[in-house]
């Protein structure tokens, strides 16, 4: 069984999906359509933008999102058993299981990153990566700082991602370190994305998601709420509205694809990230990109 994978934000670079803008028909099209959705030319800054151009909130997320989504829609005998994408990645994965139309989805994470940075402004915040600690560890440690510090992202065993405001995460980074972390640093981003402090972009997403209409899925999305498989329209739609304040399990959804018979997984955007996590994962399986 093959699954297809997604990624998240951080995976964008200068130049992203040109080559498939200029040489297929159905991906220009997809493009232009996605233009004038979005009110502005976004191939004009995927294409010859910067680095920091990229990184604009109302930029990247879509940026990402086009690029995984173009991809799937134009590669030949696209047929998913199973689907899967990181925090972002996942409304790419609902588009190409067919739960969610390419403009539907393209206006909801519009719409999600304009809420997140809004989010941000409101409650200045980071996020850390820890290295080498056990997950129990981390989120005991978390747990005993009074400011608000959760566990964000399981990227892969040893690689825990942490949200919170900047003073708990400087907290956080310290205490990591003396518990035996082999590095606990914060990360390049404008805010502390998977926690409770994203409450404000949850409650704006979730009219949005709950006003857009959800197909019957092709296969099985695995969701970063809870890791598990799903092809219930309300049940989707909830677990999207919880992603936001909620960590992104990747991966126990890996470990769960595999359980229920992946064998193949494929990474559809861009760069690579998402296959280094899967081969620590799972090393048996095999892993490739579209």
């Amino acid at each position: 069984m093959t699954a297809y994978v997604f990624p998240g934000q951080g995976a964008q670079f200068p130049g992203m999906g040109k080559e498939l803008y200029e040489s297929n028909a159905k991906a220009k099209e997809l493009f232009e359509r996605a233009n004038e959705i979005l009110g502005f030319r976004i191939t004009d800054i995927m294409f010859e933008g910067t680095a920091d151009e990229l990184k604009q909130t109302k930029v990247t997320q879509p940026a990402i999102f086009l690029h995984s989504v173009v991809l799937a829609e134009t590669t030949e005998g696209f047929k998913p058993d199973m689907v899967a994408g990181h925090s972002l990645g996942e409304f790419s994965a609902l588009v190409a299981n067919k739960t969610l139309s390419f403009e539907d989805g393209l206006r909801l994470v519009s719409q999600r990153a304009m809420a997140m940075q809004k989010a941000c402004e409101m409650n200045p915040s980071t996020m850390a990566a820890v290295l080498a600690l056990d997950d129990a560890k981390v989120e005991e440690i978390c747990e005993g700082i009074d400011e608000v510090v959760v566990a964000a992202n399981y990227n892969c065993p040893g690689q825990l991602v942490i949200s919170g405001t900047n003073k708990g995460i400087e907290v956080a980074c310290e205490r990591m370190k003396e518990a035996g972390a082999k590095r606990a640093l914060p990360l390049p981003v404008g805010g502390a994305f998977h926690s409770p402090l994203m409450e404000p972009a949850r409650e704006e997403l979730a009219e949005a998601i709950r006003n857009t209409t959800f197909s019957q899925p092709i296969c099985p999305v695995y969701q970063n709420v809870n890791a598990k498989p799903s092809t219930n329209v309300d049940e989707i739609k909830e677990n999207l509205i919880s992603q936001l304040t909620a960590p992104v399990r990747w991966t126990q959804s890996v470990q769960q694809m595999v359980a229920d018979g992946a064998t193949r997984f494929v990474e559809c955007g861009p760069g690579k990230v998402l296959q280094g996590l899967v081969k620590k994962i799972a090393s048996d399986v095999e892993v490739s990109g579209l």
